[in-house]
């Protein structure tokens, strides 16, 4: 398959969203002007878009929804569940443990480490939280591929170090620090508080 382009792949999970909602309806057949208006994009853009994949309808005739969503799910992985590793048991690693969006899409937070004593040995929704020395022996005895970065900026690299080298491939990172990663890591950086004030710039103009 091609190599897709990051902001087709971001819309392919936009795409994906909207096409389970259609499945869940019953409806069998959905056209590329249908999910424009209802996504704004130009149905061109989504017909652009979906080629990558495969094809998954007949033309003048709309997608089959249902095909569609296989097709999806398998391009973007979550024709699978994923173990998820979540570093940090502070009140932002609480929040992301607990949310339910992960599970439903097919990603499950299976290990929380912390180097907290007050912390280590608590359980959070069946999940308990492991001394963060014990990272890369159970990362690498349950073959984890994706990690959740939740910790103070200080710590933020040392803690990326540690996961690349017990053998994670993608992260995700919460840390308000852009840590370094080798070629090769998919790395995704979420700070909230740059993305506040962004904001509060625009609104000050």
């Amino acid at each position: 398959m091609t190599r897709l382009p990051e902001t087709t792949i971001s819309r392919l999970t936009i795409y994906r969203r909207y096409i389970k909602s259609i499945l869940k309806k019953g409806k069998p057949l959905v056209t590329s002007e249908k999910l424009g208006r209802k996504m704004h994009f130009k149905p061109s853009q989504i017909r652009r878009d979906l080629s990558y994949i495969g094809q998954f309808g007949r033309r003048g005739k709309g997608y089959y929804v249902r095909k569609l969503c296989r097709g999806l799910d398998k391009t973007l992985g979550l024709d699978r569940e994923w173990q998820v590793a979540l570093v940090g048991a502070g009140n932002l690693g609480r929040s992301l443990s607990a949310y339910p969006g992960f599970r439903r899409h097919g990603f499950e937070v299976s290990v929380i480490f912390d180097n907290s004593p007050a912390k280590i040995g608590k359980t959070w929704l069946g999940v308990e939280v492991l001394d963060i020395k014990q990272m890369p022996k159970v990362i690498k005895e349950r073959k984890i591929k994706i990690a959740i970065i939740a910790v103070p900026y200080s710590s933020a690299q040392q803690v990326a170090d540690i996961l690349i080298r017990s053998g994670v491939k993608a992260i995700l990172n919460f840390a308000p620090y852009k840590v370094a990663v080798p070629e090769g890591l998919k790395l995704k950086n979420i700070d909230l508080s740059t993305e506040l004030q962004s904001l509060s710039c625009f609104l000050t103009k």
